[in-house]
């Protein structure tokens, strides 16, 4: 991913110096094992671990790659270019290269997990924090983006934060499905190295092995991981979205911080755009985009090929790293986040009173009114509410039918806003508990 949307920790996983250490560490502690065992001497494995300290030179290895034509073997030979080749001859022993590849790229795949986790955890603290300051501050709720029935921005608040504690559910058992290793050699027989190596090496490394793996760990596992992440990118969206839309000019109940000395556009100098959570529909789409090649490299052929590896190589660390960014910037987007409340009053005072006709049918149907004349009763004097601007409860009290079926005193009492948030606690001790 390019520099603009990355984050030094994320990137730092995906190093190839973090790779070879990985892969270092990988055959170091398999040799241990091995030797436990006494299927190698333990002086050579000990010789292993005179590279603990090296920072494995990436172009000499890339160097030895142009002739290998393998970056294993590219690995192994600059290995013993450390060791010594006679100390390192029984590095590798009964393994194959997806063993090393594999167990490096789930390894990778846990610390993404673990820094993604966190990145939850600071987002659904903003969400929180926001929740509760406009717990009460009420606003209109949109259904297809026309005025429904009032809400509160609290609520809004909430129910992303519910969205995105679901999110940190799914990442959770995302990371548990992909915490796997395996080193079983070729086809997975386990006939050159013992199972104890595997366990050994797993262990050492924070993983579980893999129950049964072919020549490769199944990719289920890693389809599994790249949906979860293509979902909590649709939840960014479904945020940024909002926001998008309440900043717009002719709703501005709320907007993205317009820092000192930024500029909107190169033209109109009286600009204030979105382009934070624009910026963030764009990036969820690059997220979801390694979704459907993910799926795609469950089906192998056989115990191994390696279609999934350019695939992988790929998306690994482009989506990992776009998600990294994309929570954090979302986090400080809902920490700075402007609310206006007022205009959100105007905003529902726009249409006056309409926002209560639901109130009005109810209360028709409850004093005997036919479900289909009362909708017709309220809906003659609300379209006159759309059509001319006039107050909905003036022109409810000057329908005879409607004061004859409730009176004035029933009639008044429908537009008493309380109505619309006396569950509000209710709901909140259900996202954020008691």
């Amino acid at each position: 991913m390019i520099p603009r949307y990355s984050r030094p920790d994320m990137v730092a996983i995906w190093e190839p110096a973090t790779k070879f250490k990985i892969w270092y560490e990988i055959e170091a502690h398999a040799c241990d094992a091995m030797a436990d065992l006494g299927v190698i001497p333990r002086e050579n494995a000990d010789a292993v671990w005179k590279a603990k300290d090296v920072e494995f030179d990436v172009a000499r290895i890339d160097e030895i790659e142009a002739v290998t034509k393998h970056d294993v073997i590219a690995f192994l030979t600059h290995l013993a270019e450390h060791v010594g080749s006679d100390e390192a001859r029984f590095v590798h022993q009964g393994m194959t290269s997806s063993d090393v590849l594999d167990t490096c790229l789930n390894v990778q795949l846990v610390r993404a997990a673990d820094i993604l986790l966190a990145d939850l955890d600071a987002l659904l603290a903003a969400l929180k924090k926001r929740a509760m300051e406009h717990k009460n501050t009420v606003r209109v709720g949109r259904s297809h983006g026309i005025h429904a029935e009032p809400t509160t921005m609290g609520l809004t608040f909430a129910r992303f934060y519910a969205e995105m504690d679901r999110n940190r559910d799914r990442l959770k058992a995302a990371r548990a499905e992909i915490a796997t290793g395996a080193i079983s050699g070729a086809v997975g027989t386990f006939a050159n190295v013992d199972p104890a190596v595997e366990a050994h090496v797993c262990a050492k490394l924070g993983l579980t092995p893999e129950p049964i793996s072919t020549q490769v760990i199944p990719r289920d596992r890693h389809a599994m991981f790249f949906a979860v992440l293509g979902v909590i990118a649709s939840s960014i969206e479904n945020v940024a979205i909002e926001i998008r839309h309440m900043q717009r000019t002719e709703v501005l109940e709320g907007a993205e911080f317009f820092s000192m000395g930024q500029k909107g556009s190169s033209a109109m100098p009286h600009k204030k755009n979105p382009v934070l959570t624009e910026n963030l529909t764009g990036l969820a789409r690059l997220v979801r985009m390694s979704v459907i090649p993910a799926m795609e490299n469950v089906a192998l052929w056989h115990e191994r090929d390696i279609s999934h590896s350019s695939v992988e190589r790929t998306i690994g660390p482009d989506t990992t790293i776009t998600l990294d960014f994309a929570l954090a910037r979302l986090t400080g987007v809902i920490d700075k986040m402007l609310v206006f409340p007022q205009n959100m009053l105007d905003n529902m005072n726009k249409f006056p009173g309409l926002v209560m006709s639901q109130r009005v049918l109810l209360a028709l149907t409850q004093a005997g009114v036919s479900r289909e004349d009362a909708y017709a009763m309220v809906q003659r004097n609300a379209l006159k509410v759309w059509e001319d601007r006039v107050d909905f409860r003036e022109q409810l009290l000057a329908d005879d039918d409607v004061v004859a079926a409730l009176g004035k005193d029933a009639i008044n009492e429908k537009f008493d806003m309380d109505y619309h948030t006396k569950h509000v606690d209710t709901i909140f001790a259900r996202v954020f508990g008691d």
